[in-house]
């Protein structure tokens, strides 16, 4: 309240951004009458206070509405912000969009009463319909603080931000593998309505995930003149999780689908069975998982299934099924030991080498290529996959066949006694399942080892490129550069750089290399001088070793256009529900944004300095959302941006 001299009058001046002020009067020394003379200045009066307090109302929350009456008081009431003079770098969207435009950097109010309005067409997408629903009460109730304040630049408008309006070109689009997924995201200066428009539902979702990370405090604040354009680099951007070796709960799966929501990726890739387990209850075959699984309470139904395939529709995630065949099937034998061979077998032969053993690890056993029977149950397992799982790509594994375990059965070494080789008895196992899987109008994904194996490998005329699609794993690059020059697809999780499991240490027993007190032995690093300590990939992949890795160095554009994407894997030795969010975030996050918009600034320089600040918001902000993300740094590093870094510059 300031006293104009002048004027003799008490003005009582609200100021945002440009000035705008709101002015009561009260004039000294008049004497009114009841009369038109007195009603005018009364009623300007009452109507300007009720504007100003329905003002204060709005912007301060009525439980601390007298304790604020500046833009540096609302900037204290409203806590961090993300919101930075100008430089759009400092929006904390996770993923980085590809474009994203914010000349005059201003934020204003979320109304309470926000509603994200869809055509009537729109309102009864079964899907679309409830990421909006999930959305809105997000964006509303997250009020989430970000842990660095950069400065704050707020403007005070009458109206609050009131609707988010959708569209959506097609609704029809199934969440197929390069269906279209952009997004163009308009946030005003000024009026009541963001814009938020798509080809697809799917693209829909991922713009409505931009919006909720532009909307932080409590209340609500949300960016306005912001305007963004965004879509994926790669088409296939995945988690692939190990539920045999260790048992994941359906909370447990449906948690990282909504984690991999949240950061954009798109593909669940479950591999569901191995040597380990057979969770899976199939209709035709019930006794795999009753004899091949853990135990009852270890089991994944068909409501199961179901309920996890539906969770991913509702979160623009792909559930891809792996039942990994002809190897890693020794908990088949459970409940057909017939088409098994070296099964329940000691894993590798005592005083041989590498070449001998049965497994790649402890349990063993690979489906009998030679049997007919094999194909009569294999056949029965694809019917039911194909039922439960609408994905219309399905993972057949194929890889880590091992000679050794193949040789341990008498009717392959008949067979081989009698000129056969391992490669033809793997080329008749694909013969006879590939064009049945085709048939179930499905794409096939094996893992590389079935066309680059040194020993155990069917020849490219049994792998037509356009039914199939290769997995690699090894050797980085160099495999990624073999596969797209044979005419491939790709999709890369080299171990190098995406295996989240690495650089663990080793899961196998009674291993005497740990004992050694003083030094490993002569020639054979294992606990010093850069040894792996029992981790066949170590080291531990970083979040920027994983940001990094440019999946197409040295391919040409033809070859580049082969490469689809990649997913990291957590391959689950030692892993369980227990340590399955650390394991995976923020790591994959990383991959995450690396596939979506790039490691690279617009300069083409690599992010990660700058991207690391950005990720540790994100992580976060992922815990306040219940996913137990690991820590990248100490809290001191993230309150003090850059004093951590190895580099100065």
């Amino acid at each position: 309240m300031k006293y104009h001299k002048t004027t003799g009058t008490k003005r009582l001046t609200i100021s945002g951004r440009g000035g705008c002020c709101w002015e009561v009067m009260k004039m000294k020394g008049l004497n009114y009458r009841f009369s038109y003379y007195f009603l005018l200045p009364t009623a300007l009066i009452l109507g300007v206070t009720w504007i100003f307090l329905s003002i204060r109302t709005i912007f301060l929350d009525l439980e601390s509405a007298s304790s604020c009456s500046s833009l540096d008081c609302l900037g204290r009431r409203f806590g961090p912000s993300i919101f930075g003079q100008g430089d759009a770098s400092l929006i904390n969207v996770w993923p980085k969009p590809r474009t994203i435009s914010w000349p005059d950097p201003l934020a204003t109010i979320l109304s309470p009463s926000f509603r994200i309005v869809v055509s009537p067409r729109l309102k009864n997408h079964r899907y679309l319909s409830a990421a909006v629903a999930r959305y809105r009460r997000l964006i509303l109730t997250e009020h989430h603080n970000p842990i660095v304040s950069p400065v704050v630049n707020l403007t005070i408008t009458i109206f609050p931000l009131l609707f988010l309006t959708l569209t959506v070109a097609d609704q029809l689009a199934p969440l197929h593998h390069g269906v279209d997924e952009s997004y163009t995201l308009s946030i005003p200066t000024v009026g009541s309505s963001a814009n938020l428009t798509a080809k697809t539902v799917w693209g829909a979702m991922r713009g409505l995930e931009t919006f909720s990370q532009l909307v932080w405090g409590d209340p609500p604040l949300v960016a306005r003149g912001l305007d963004v354009w965004d879509a994926p680099m790669f088409g296939h951007r995945g988690v692939m999780l190990d539920t045999s070796r260790n048992y994941y709960g359906v909370e447990d799966i449906v948690r990282t689908i909504q984690a991999m929501s949240a950061n954009k990726l798109n593909v669940f890739h479950w591999h569901i069975t191995d040597s380990h387990s057979f969770p899976l209850v199939l209709p035709s075959e019930p006794e795999l998982a009753r004899k091949g699984s853990y135990g009852k309470k270890m089991q994944y139904s068909p409501e199961d299934v179901n309920r996890i395939v539906e969770f991913g529709l509702e979160h623009g995630v792909r559930v891809l099924p792996e039942i990994d065949t002809p190897g890693h099937t020794g908990s088949w034998a459970e409940a057909y030991p017939e088409i098994i061979t070296c099964a329940n077998m000691f894993w590798r032969s005592m005083g041989t080498g590498s070449a001998d053993r049965l497994a790649a690890e402890p349990g063993t056993g690979q489906l009998n290529p030679l049997k007919p029977k094999t194909y009569e149950v294999l056949k029965n397992v694809l019917d039911d996959v194909a039922a439960l799982y609408p994905e219309p790509f399905y993972h057949a594994g194929a890889d880590e066949v091992i000679p050794g375990c193949w040789k341990a059965d008498a009717s392959i070494q008949n067979f081989l006694y009698n000129g056969g080789t391992l490669s033809q008895l793997l080329e008749t196992f694909i013969n006879s399942t590939l064009p049945y899987i085709l048939s179930l109008n499905r794409t096939v994904v094996y893992w590389e080892d079935v066309l680059l194996d040194d020993v155990v490998k069917v020849d490219p005329s049994y792998l037509p490129p356009d039914k199939v699609i290769l997995q690699t794993w090894n050797n980085g690059l160099n495999n990624i550069n073999r596969i797209v020059s044979a005419g491939y697809r790709v999709i890369v999780s080299s171990s190098d750089f995406y295996y989240l499991d690495c650089g663990h240490g080793g899961f196998v027993g009674n291993d005497s290399r740990y004992d050694r007190q003083t030094g490993d032995d002569p020639g054979q690093p294992f606990n010093y001088n850069g040894g792996n300590g029992g981790s066949w990939c170590a080291p531990f992949k970083t979040w920027q070793r994983i940001y990094d890795y440019d999946i197409t160095y040295g391919l040409n554009e033809k070859q580049a256009e082969l490469v689809i994407g990649g997913e990291v894997a957590l391959w689950s030795e030692q892993a369980d529900p227990t340590v399955l969010d650390a394991m995976i975030w923020p790591r994959a996050s990383a991959m995450a944004e690396s596939m979506w918009s790039g490691n690279r600034d617009e300069t083409g320089k690599k992010r990660y300095a700058e991207a690391t600040n950005r990720l540790n918001e994100w992580r976060y902000r992922m815990v306040s959302r219940g996913i137990g993300a690991e820590p990248l740094q100490p809290l001191w590093c993230i309150t003090h941006p850059g004093m951590c870094n190895l580099e100065s510059g």
